[in-house]
C-alpha cells in the first residue's frame, strides 16, 4: 500500500489553499473513479483533501431561467431534479444512461466531469500508455481500440472521455465554474475537455490547484426540445460506444436553432459545429440531419477495429433530430 495524507477542507479556499502548497494533492469527493485508479496503481496522489462536505450539493436557480449545478450535488440527485428533467430532458437521461443506481448515489457532477478514460491501456500500469506516462507511447493505435476514437485523435494517443454527462452539458452550452489560488474563472462545457494533441496527458483545461465548484446552465431557448441517446454493447451500466446529446428549436418547419455533441467517438465531447451550421435555416427534415451528420463526420478517421463508430453515430443523430423534429421532419 503506497501511504498517503488526508485533509478533510472546510471551505473551498481552504481547499485550494491546501492544493497549492501541498505537491501531488488531488480533491476526493464520491471517489469512484478515483479510487479505483489509485487501487490500480494508475492515480499515486501524496495527499487526499477531501471536498465531499463543502456546501456545493444545491441545484439552484439563477436570474433569467437558468441553473446552477453545485459540483457535489449527486447524479441520482441531479437526474430526479424536477428542474432538469422539465427543463433540460437531455441531462437528465444522460445521468441515467451513465451509470448503474448505486454509482449515481455516490458519484458527484464534479466528479462525473474529472472522470479519467476507460482505455485499458491507461488502467493497466504493466502496458506503456501516454497519457499515464508521457513519451512511453500509444499500443492502442495497434492493439484494442475498438472502443476507442475516431475524431480529434493524435499520434500520442486515442482514448475517449467516458462521461455521458459532459456531453448533454457540451449540447446545452454549459459553463464550468473553477475556483483557484488566481480566483474565480469559468471555461464553456464544450470547450472544458482536450484534444490529446502531443499532451495528452493532460484531459482538462483545469490549472493546479483549481477546484471545480459548480455548473452553470443557460435558460431554455423557447420552444427548444433536447434529447440523448446512447449506443452501447449491453443494455445495463456500460460506456457509450457512441452517443448523441440534441438541442432542437424547429419554427414553421425550419430548424431555428441546433446543437449537438457526440460522445464516445473522441477525447472530448465532441460539439459538432459543422453538422449545427448545415441545419441552422435548413428544413427541419430526416434528409437535412443526414447531410449535417455526414458534414461532421467526414472528419473521422476510424482506425482498423472502430470504423463501425461512424454509421452508428450518424444513425444516432439522425435519429434523435428526427423524433425532436416531430412531424415537421416526415413532411
Amino acid at each position: 500500500m503506497r501511504p498517503f495524507g488526508y485533509l478533510r477542507a472546510g471551505s473551498v479556499d481552504e481547499a485550494v489553499r491546501a492544493a497549492a502548497g501541498q505537491p501531488g494533492a488531488q480533491f476526493l469527493a464520491g471517489g469512484t473513479n478515483l479510487v479505483d485508479l489509485m487501487k490500480l496503481g494508475v492515480e499515486s496522489p501524496r495527499t487526499l483533501i477531501d471536498v465531499g462536505r463543502l456546501p456545493l450539493d444545491r441545484v439552484e436557480e439563477l436570474p433569467g431561467g437558468g441553473l446552477r449545478i453545485g459540483a457535489m450535488v449527486r447524479g441520482a440527485d441531479l437526474a430526479a431534479a424536477p428542474a432538469v428533467r422539465e427543463r433540460y430532458p437531455a441531462l437528465s437521461q444522460a445521468l441515467l444512461a451513465g451509470a448503474s443506481g448505486q454509482l449515481r448515489n455516490v458519484a458527484t457532477t464534479g466528479g462525473n466531469l474529472l472522470q479519467r478514460t476507460r482505455c485499458s491501456y491507461f488502467q493497466d500500469t504493466a502496458k506503456p500508455c501516454n497519457k499515464r506516462e508521457p513519451g512511453s507511447g500509444c499500443p492502442a493505435r495497434e492493439g484494442a481500440h475498438r472502443d476507442l476514437a475516431v475524431l480529434g485523435h493524435s499520434a500520442h494517443c486515442v482514448a475517449t472521455q467516458p462521461s455521458d454527462m459532459a456531453v448533454a452539458l457540451a449540447a446545452l452550452d454549459a459553463t464550468v465554474r473553477l475556483h483557484g489560488p488566481e480566483g474565480e474563472r469559468t471555461v464553456p462545457a464544450a470547450d472544458f475537455h482536450r484534444l490529446p494533441g502531443d499532451t495528452p496527458e493532460r484531459d482538462t483545461e483545469i490549472r493546479l490547484g483549481e477546484l471545480l465548484t459548480a455548473v452553470d446552465l443557460p435558460p431554455p431557448r423557447p420552444g427548444a426540445r433536447s434529447r440523448y441517446r446512447k449506443a452501447r454493447d449491453r443494455a445495463s451500466f456500460a460506456f457509450a460506444l457512441a452517443s448523441v446529446a440534441a438541442v432542437l428549436t424547429v419554427r414553421d418547419g425550419s430548424v431555428e436553432h441546433a446543437a449537438l455533441a457526440f460522445g464516445g467517438l473522441a477525447h472530448r465531447p465532441w460539439r459538432a459545429r459543422a453538422a449545427e451550421a448545415v441545419l441552422h435555416g435548413a428544413p427541419a427534415t430526416e434528409e437535412t440531419f443526414a447531410r449535417a451528420a455526414d458534414a461532421e463526420l467526414a472528419a473521422a478517421a476510424p482506425l482498423r477495429d472502430n470504423g463501425f463508430k461512424v454509421p452508428l453515430a450518424h444513425a444516432l443523430a439522425v435519429g434523435v433530430l428526427t423524433d425532436l423534429a416531430g412531424p415537421a421532419a416526415h413532411g
